[in-house]
């Protein structure tokens, strides 16, 4: 079993909303075969904590209103070293580059098919091709 396609439109509107604040080594990966509780992790990094905590604010603010949906958890934000953004089905963990490279999640989920990213890290802002909320009438 893979990740189930509306966890990849939500990892793949989070990247781009991502790269647009300059975040950088944008990857995800499937773990859905390797956890139970979720489908995907999103990667990212920055140079800073200020651009960490804004890489944050812009997915947060991209998946409310694409999606409505808010983060059921957060940590990691006061630092802005590596906040962790948990949407259930996906799971997003923005870092500052020295502690991406300290704790190497891709090297630990390694084993885990990657997710193809509209993004590798450049900015853009047309997410016309990413799936949102059916409109209601």
């Amino acid at each position: 079993m893979s990740a189930h396609e509306h966890s990849i439109n939500l990892v793949k509107a989070a990247a781009l909303a991502a790269a647009d604040k300059q975040a950088e080594n944008l990857i995800a990966l499937d773990v859905s075969e390797r956890l139970g509780v979720t489908d995907a992790f999103l990667i990212a990094s920055a140079s800073s904590e200020r651009q960490v905590n804004s890489i944050v604010d812009e997915i947060e603010d991209k998946l409310d209103e694409l999606f409505e949906i808010r983060p059921v958890r957060r940590e990691g934000r006061g630092a802005g070293r590596w906040v962790l953004l948990d949407y259930v089905d996906v799971v997003i963990h923005v870092q500052h580059n020295e502690d991406r490279v300290f704790y190497a999640l891709e090297r630990l989920w390694g084993d885990c098919p990657l997710i193809e990213l509209p993004t590798t890290g450049e900015p853009a802002t047309d997410m016309s091709h990413i799936e949102t909320l059916p409109d209601v009438l």
